[in-house]
């Protein structure tokens, strides 16, 4: 018998901004972000996606785009509920195995990109060799890649499981007793520009799929969901 067509869980449209997708986007972990489509285990299915920065990143030779862009989080698809044979949810603490069987471009839309974030803008592990922000650009031509800029590979962006509640509060712990703590990041002779070491939650930028704007759950959850940058 022959293999059926992956059903289609979440599309999307790379010219809508995104927040106005048919599906809310969302940009935090949060185990209290509502999924907005559910599979069954095994099953077959594809998910689309919008590039990370939701559309800010242009297919350009200027990098300013990625210089001043929000940074603040990385734009998700999902979540997806899955679901046993038997009816039952995945919970926290279940080992999830996912297999990607193949990823590419949406037709009209087949380019990519790399780049290294400014210092001014979140900086990267490598700040104090790269301060600037750079940009390279993608072709794909089937499952080749080529750059006017960099030769590139393709690959499949941020995936990921929203955390409990158990484990977002150690997580908020751990970063808060980071920021206000009296230790001093190292530098080299006081020159080296340092990454930050940790990355509070802020309402800033928030998009949680699902959950209304601007209420009073909505406050709360995007002052405790983790960033999704960095990844």
């Amino acid at each position: 018998m022959a293999p059926t067509t992956p059903r289609p869980v979440i599309t999307v449209d790379v010219w809508k901004k995104p927040w106005e997708q048919e599906k809310p986007l969302h940009n935090r972990w949060h185990p209290e972000i509502p999924h907005v489509a559910h599979v069954v285990e095994g099953e077959v299915f594809r998910v689309e996606a919008v590039d990370w920065s939701g559309g800010a990143i242009k297919d350009n030779n200027s990098a300013d785009d990625l210089k001043f862009c929000d940074a603040t989080g990385h734009y998700l698809s999902g979540p997806i509920r899955i679901i046993d044979i038997s009816g039952a949810p995945a919970r926290p603490g279940d080992l999830l195995s996912v297999e990607i069987l193949d990823l590419g471009p949406l037709p009209g839309n087949e380019w990519g990109f790399t780049g290294t974030m400014d210092r001014e803008n979140g900086g990267g592990f490598l700040t104090d060799h790269f301060p600037y922000a750079t940009k390279a650009i993608w072709y794909f031509e089937g499952i080749f890649a080529y750059s006017p800029h960099i030769p590139g590979l393709i690959h499949p962006g941020l995936i990921g499981t929203a955390p409990s509640k158990e484990l977002l509060d150690i997580w908020n712990a751990r970063e808060a007793s980071l920021v206000n703590g009296t230790v001093q990041p190292p530098t080299l002779c006081d020159i080296l520009h340092q990454r930050p070491l940790a990355n509070l939650p802020t309402p800033k930028g928030s998009l949680l799929g699902l959950v209304e704007k601007r209420t009073a759950n909505w406050e709360r959850i995007a002052a405790e969901a983790a960033r999704t940058t960095p990844g």
